[in-house]
């Protein structure tokens, strides 16, 4: 149980992660919410990464350019 409350949690991380993301690039680049995700998800595809990697890189980034 105590395994899946974690599992939980950092789903949830992961999706405030991806939304953060998806938000900085719907301001940055005037993108709709649906074309912020599916970027997203092209991105990490051609990276052979997880979504959530790419959508923490992209919250690093900004952060570290505003």
């Amino acid at each position: 149980m105590a395994r899946e409350l974690e599992e939980a949690r950092g789903e949830l991380e992961n999706r405030k992660l991806i939304d953060r993301a998806k938000g900085i690039l719907m301001k940055s680049r005037g993108l709709s919410e649906g074309e912020a995700y599916a970027l997203l998800r092209k991105t990490a595809m051609n990276q052979n990464r997880r979504l959530a990697e790419v959508a923490e890189a992209t919250v690093a980034m900004a952060d570290m350019l505003a």
